[in-house]
């Protein structure tokens, strides 16, 4: 027995060298019915170029607030770097008077029988 087929495959696919066109090429292209003249494409190009001035007028100023931030807390840091001289200062001093009054020779001194102050 034998098996004949009765049906043809035809491809739908046409030969790309003959037409022009590849693969996932659209072959169909959109023409728009609004035609804008010189002026709309100024007035365009000037909205464009004004929108990019803000965008970058807003990054300017938000760069700058930031470095008023880093100035301010810069600022705050000397002003604790000087608090803390300060402080070790005073701490150096009253740590020498301790140690002057509890030395041997503040030991040995003895407190006087009478204070006279002159006017």
């Amino acid at each position: 027995m034998s098996y004949q087929t009765t049906q043809q495959f035809y491809s739908r696919r046409r030969s790309n060298l003959s037409s022009g066109w590849n693969r996932n090429q659209n072959t169909v292209s959109f023409v728009s019915a609004v035609k804008l003249g010189p002026v709309s494409h100024t007035v365009l190009v000037a909205l464009m170029l004004t929108v990019l001035g803000i965008v970058y007028l807003t990054q300017a100023t938000r760069a700058t607030a930031y470095d008023y931030e880093a100035q301010k807390i810069d600022s705050q840091i000397a002003e604790l770097e000087t608090k803390k001289t300060d402080l070790e200062i005073e701490n150096a001093r009253l740590t020498a008077l301790e140690s002057v009054k509890s030395g041997d020779v503040a030991k040995a001194m003895t407190k006087p029988a009478s204070t006279d102050y002159v006017r």
